[in-house]
């Protein structure tokens, strides 16, 4: 079968790599890498998301009716995400709107889409938010850095010139470099801005692995997503040669996205740190008073009285604050799980 591409990395030695668009076909069917590569992430993330829900307090059924969901808005808002900033493009022929065999998905789109759909079917399901979005953007690097490849199959998404030694070059890279005209030069290696994504994403949901196993504020994993990747994203946009622009402007979108989820995670994180460790030394407290009262239950019965009245006293002089805090936490931290522990005590 004839190849679309031959790709080389002539840093690595390695020249004529034959790669094709087409996985294989049913029926006389194409099947194409982009499009398995991306139904693999999803159904993977799926998978294991399911898999562990019960032991971060969520129900695997709930993650099986979310994903119903979340696959086709995710790939609508992707789609429509980068055809608003193509318009151009596909306005001189509408059909192109729904050609999605040669790419067009904007991540971005995605994951508004994603976000989205998680609220809405929270809501309707009573479901807590936070614990959804934590849980679910834990895979989200591992689907990225899977559909990345389809970048590489499709050879599209790579970055400018480069001298690396593991540079890439093919006859799309050169094809597509030349109808840019001036400032590139077709007969040279590129970025395989691909690669650098795959690798950053698999870092990231390693990292996100890691912080999950202790418990923290609502967020925390999210807003930790948002940093890493947007910095990983920030860099890698400013060297693709496909970057989509804010309309009148030169400024790349998907830069200025990756800018703000940085600096949105600077300001988050540290602040729900603080204000998660202060409700906790709270709780602390509460549980000792709670072990006080205990213990003086168990004393002689004059004992236990006089001290069971000072700890009355006590609790109702402190009863506003108390109430207070747990009110204010409420909306803060899992509730829930600190209820749970007064019922087990």
């Amino acid at each position: 079968m004839r190849s679309d591409f031959l790709v080389d990395f002539p840093g690595l030695g390695i020249n004529d790599l034959p790669v094709n668009r087409e996985a294989f076909s049913v029926f006389g069917q194409s099947i194409y890498w982009y499009g398995l590569l991306i139904a693999t992430a999803i159904i993977l993330c799926l998978l294991l998301s399911a898999k562990s829900a019960n032991k971060f307090g969520l129900v695997s059924d709930d993650i099986l009716d979310i994903f119903i969901f979340l696959i086709p808005m995710i790939i609508v808002f992707a789609r429509v995400f980068y055809v608003i900033f193509e318009w151009e493009y596909y306005a001189a022929d509408l059909s192109r709107i729904f050609n999605t065999r040669n790419g067009g998905l904007a991540f971005y789109g995605g994951v508004i889409g994603g976000i989205i759909t998680i609220m809405l079917v929270a809501k309707f399901k009573k479901l807590k938010i936070s614990k959804l979005i934590d849980h679910l953007v834990v895979y989200l690097p591992l689907g990225q850095a899977i559909g990345r490849w389809g970048n590489f199959f499709n050879q599209e998404a790579f970055g400018t010139n480069t001298t690396m030694p593991w540079g890439m070059y093919s006859n799309e890279t050169a094809r597509y470099l030349t109808s840019l005209g001036a400032g590139y030069d077709p007969t040279m290696p590129v970025h395989p801005t691909f690669l650098y994504e795959f690798i950053g994403n698999m870092v990231i949901f390693a990292i996100l692995l890691i912080l999950r196993r202790k418990r923290r504020a609502p967020f925390v994993l999210a807003f930790s997503y948002f940093g890493m990747y947007g910095l990983l994203r920030f860099f890698v946009e400013a060297i693709r040669t496909d970057a989509l622009f804010i309309p009148g402007t030169d400024l790349r979108i998907s830069m200025v996205l990756s800018a703000l989820m940085v600096i949105s995670a600077i300001i988050y994180i540290p602040a729900a740190g603080r204000r998660y460790e202060k409700l906790a030394l709270n709780s602390e407290f509460i549980d000792s008073d709670e072990q006080v009262n205990s213990v003086s239950e168990e004393l002689p019965d004059a004992k236990a009285s006089e001290e069971t009245t000072s700890a009355e006293t006590a609790e109702q002089t402190d009863t506003s604050d108390e109430m207070e805090t747990v009110s204010d936490a409420n909306d803060f931290i899992e509730i829930e799980d600190y209820q749970n522990q007064e019922k087990n005590n």
